[in-house]
């Protein structure tokens, strides 16, 4: 498949699944905030097993959405990233200069903000690396909205930041985010994870055996405390890319079949399974309170600062350059639009701050929407006033 309509077809795909997500996300408000709120936890809480003669997972429908299908969405993250490093915009250094320092300033400055409104409560800095994140998804479709107003190559400076940026919150799970461990499920996982590799070093290129050993991993990574989720991730990178010239490669056939399933299934479903915050009670507090305004305010302030002011260091020192076609108001927009963490940022708070556990459980989900949507609103209207009279010639 050409490149170009590689890029056509991954952002078609981004930007109808971000427009599905705010659709979720939004349905999933209204009716837990309706009478038939009853409905909504209830399906939820919903009991669910698998076993398998002693193996047995049970856990409620949340969760299998939070730690199951999301292990999908880390896969196809793992493919994604896989195949930008070895062929794509990740492959050059000079490719990874200006997006690689965007997300740094965007996870640092947003993660110190939400620790200076939170250092004198121990128990809420657990929720630091909620306001990181940046929902790809969801901000590649507020982008889409501008149409061809907006230059590919700031497109692909956006793409290619949140791929940094979602590298780097799932090193943060797995190194801050784990519970405690189960030896022998990690030592089966090493087991899984070494039969991985060997088949990757021996050719193997039939999808059917890494995805079987795959779903034994994911087995165990859940079991040994350490989040499944990252099962995927791993899965991902020990499948081959390059392969002989007659035969297709499984790491773009796994990426190419599972990209709709996330965009249009996977990722909605999780905004509506978390994004239903009930509102009874909500005041002005409910939002000054330093949990909710420190991720809110990292998600606006921080992710605009971290992002707009390393890319200006970036460019004014020489080490890069301004995406082909886009101006100062346009990266400042796509900065702010950086702002919306969503998906993530709502992946990491259930985490943080586990319901059931955490006092400060929902509040997390306060800041993240209120953060997330403003980000998404003012991002939009400064790309598009910045974006007004674009020559048509960058468009292309």
């Amino acid at each position: 498949m050409p490149v170009r309509n590689t890029f056509r077809r991954f952002f078609q795909l981004e930007a109808a699944g971000g427009l599905l997500l705010i659709a979720a996300a939004a349905l999933a408000l209204i009716i837990n905030n309706s009478p038939l709120s009853w409905l909504y936890n209830g399906l939820l809480e919903t009991p669910v097993a698998a076993q398998v003669g002693a193996l047995k997972i049970a856990k409620p429908l949340l969760l299998w959405i939070n730690d199951g299908l999301m292990a999908l969405f880390f896969l196809l993250i793992g493919l994604e990233v896989k195949r930008e490093v070895l062929q794509g915009h990740l492959s050059r250094p000079s490719q990874i200069v200006l997006p690689g320092a965007a997300a740094i300033g965007g996870m640092l400055i947003p993660a110190l903000l939400f620790w200076a409104l939170n250092s004198d409560n121990p128990a809420a800095l657990s929720g630091w690396a909620i306001p990181m994140a940046t929902d790809i998804a969801f901000a590649l479709g507020v982008l889409a909205l501008l149409g061809k107003r907006v230059p590919v190559s700031l497109k692909l400076f956006l793409m290619t930041l949140a791929i940094i940026d979602d590298l780097g919150a799932i090193i943060v799970i797995a190194l801050f985010y784990s519970g405690e461990l189960s030896s022998l499920a990690l030592a089966l996982a090493a087991a899984s994870i070494a039969g991985l590799i060997t088949m990757n070093r021996l050719g193997v290129t039939k999808l059917a055996p890494y995805l079987l050993i795959g779903t034994v991993l994911w087995v165990c990574v859940l079991k040994s405390g350490v989040h499944a989720t990252l099962a995927g991730v791993v899965l991902a990178f020990c499948i081959p890319l390059r392969t002989p010239k007659d035969v297709a490669s499984p790491l773009q056939q796994v990426e190419h079949a599972l990209h709709p399933w996330v965009a249009y299934f996977i990722l909605p479903l999780f905004a509506f399974a978390n994004a239903g915050v009930p509102l009874a009670g909500v005041t002005l507090d409910s939002f000054t309170h330093p949990v909710p305004l420190g991720i809110a305010m990292g998600l606006l302030l921080g992710k605009v600062i971290g992002v707009f002011g390393l890319t200006w260091l970036a460019i004014k020192t020489g080490l890069a350059s301004l995406p082909t076609g886009a101006n100062w108001g346009q990266v400042l927009g796509v900065s702010m639009l950086c702002g919306i963490g969503f998906t993530m940022s709502l992946f990491v708070g259930s985490l943080a701050f586990v319901p059931g556990q955490s006092e400060f459980a929902g509040m997390d989900r306060m800041g993240i929407l209120t953060g997330s949507v403003l980000a998404a609103l003012i991002g939009y209207g400064i790309t598009a006033m910045a974006s007004r009279g674009t020559p048509s010639a960058a468009m292309k």
